[in-house]
């Protein structure tokens, strides 16, 4: 979503760095630039004006014009607007104490949002923090609604409460709450319709709902490429229900991403999650200092990190271990590993995490690249998964056929398999070698 914002800001902050000495000229044409650049990225007028107002007032402070680095501490103030500028270091609805507390949870939006979508992932992520959430259809009124939601309950082994004769909401949501405390349900989604905030009938429900279930969090859920008018609507809702927060829905796609620098700073409401993909575990605590780090091309270890933990299970990394120390690994355990690595997400996403990658984001050839290996390995029968050694010309042709590539392809893949085996197992020598010296201990277990 920040891609262009991301590498206007890159370029002027790489300028400012060639500067051995900064003057009050050189800061401000850089600044005017930034300001451009926000602009052009939808970022609210009277937050972009205050915010190089207030970078501008630090800028030329006597600390960074005399330092030895002047450069170096423009980018750094620049870093620290940009983290107050969508909040600040803890505005996760993850890191507040609140989200520990069993409650209900209010989810409010417009039409199209991907409001019922984000109230399964939202359950999903309580349930993987061992919470007991139950998920509530109270969208009376688009067709298919109470559908859609069941069906995100059985994908993710969520209960789902529902009334399908029942158009009072407020009713839906007492019968509800009884539910949940027969079943030891210890929180409450509750998905309400979409509706515009102009509207102000549907909206007294959504104030009748508040009423009846009182909530511990009501988060707007808007969608990203909205823009500016996202500010607009969050004004009108909060006026009406008194908004905890708000998710930012479509953070992958190709928006600006204006709303998303604008929404805290005009609304004062904290972005509690953003919604990063299509798959029901894409949903991720908003961390306004890591997102200010990946714009400025700084990126963001931290999260990378935790996905890695997520994703990858301790004993088969342990397992893997001990193969490529005994040089027993086969292309079975290759696919698995790289079946574990694309559960952390597009390519281009992970490198959007690493300082200095963004840059080399466009990686659509490396994508096919893996999709073709995980093809031809998942075209071999078990025992040639196990033993590649057997694939002759006439298998290797038909694994070729399988996957829809060439056999040159598949060569291609046993060979380099071949010479990461031949890799592993030099350094499992030298390993063994330092070991017998009393020198480099053995990898720990």
């Amino acid at each position: 979503m920040f891609d262009t914002l991301s590498s206007k800001l890159q370029g002027i902050l790489k300028n400012l760095r060639g500067y051995g000495k900064l003057t009050e000229k050189n800061v401000t044409d850089a600044l005017r630039e930034v300001r451009l650049a926000l602009l052009e990225a939808d970022v609210n007028y009277r937050v972009a004006k205050d915010f190089i107002e207030r970078t501008k007032q630090r800028a030329l402070g006597q600390e960074v014009l005399t330092s030895v680095t002047p450069g170096q501490q423009i980018v750094k103030i620049v870093h620290d607007e940009l983290v107050a500028l969508m909040g600040g270091g803890s505005e996760s609805a993850i890191r507040n104490p609140q989200f520990a507390i069993p409650g209900n949870w209010l989810m409010v939006g417009l039409h199209g949002c991907g409001k019922t979508t984000t109230c399964g992932k939202l359950a999903w992520l309580m349930a993987k923090q061992g919470r007991k959430p139950l998920l509530v259809a109270c969208d009376v009124y688009r067709p298919a609604a109470i559908d859609q939601l069941e069906t995100l309950g059985k994908q993710l082994q969520l209960p789902v409460f529902s009334v399908r004769d029942e158009k009072n909401v407020v009713e839906i949501c007492r019968r509800a709450q009884a539910f949940a405390t027969t079943q030891y349900q210890d929180t409450i989604v509750f998905d309400t319709a979409g509706r515009l905030h102009i509207d102000e009938k549907l909206v007294q429900e959504l104030v009748r709902m508040k009423e009846a279930v009182s909530p511990q969090e009501i988060l707007l859920v808007t969608d990203a490429s909205t823009g500016q008018e996202a500010v607009n609507i969050a004004e009108h809702f909060d006026k009406a229900l008194g908004l905890t927060g708000i998710v930012l829905t479509k953070l992958d796609g190709d928006a600006r991403g204006g709303a998303a620098l604008s929404m805290r700073a005009v609304t004062g409401k904290p972005i509690r999650f953003v919604g990063v993909g299509e798959k029901l575990d894409d949903l991720e605590p908003f961390h306004p200092e890591r997102m200010a780090g990946r714009i400025l091309g700084m990126g963001d270890v931290v999260s990378l990190v935790e996905k890695a933990q997520a994703a990858f299970d301790a004993k088969q990394a342990e397992e893997m271990q001990r193969k490529i120390e005994d040089q027993s690994l086969t292309l079975e355990d290759f696919l698995s590993q790289l079946q574990q690595f694309k559960q952390l997400g597009p390519l281009e996403n992970l490198l959007g995490m690493l300082p200095g990658m963004d840059k080399m984001k466009d990686l659509s050839g490396g994508e096919k690249q893996l999709k073709r290996v995980e093809a031809i390995i998942q075209s071999m029968t078990l025992d040639e998964r196990r033993r590649p050694e057997i694939l002759n010309a006439s298998r290797r042709a038909r694994v070729a056929r399988g996957s829809g590539t060439t056999a040159a392809d598949v060569n291609e893949l046993l060979k380099q398999f071949g010479m990461m085996k031949q890799m592993m197992k030099r350094m499992g020598k030298m390993q063994k070698a330092f070991t017998c010296k009393g020198g480099m201990p053995r990898l720990a277990r």
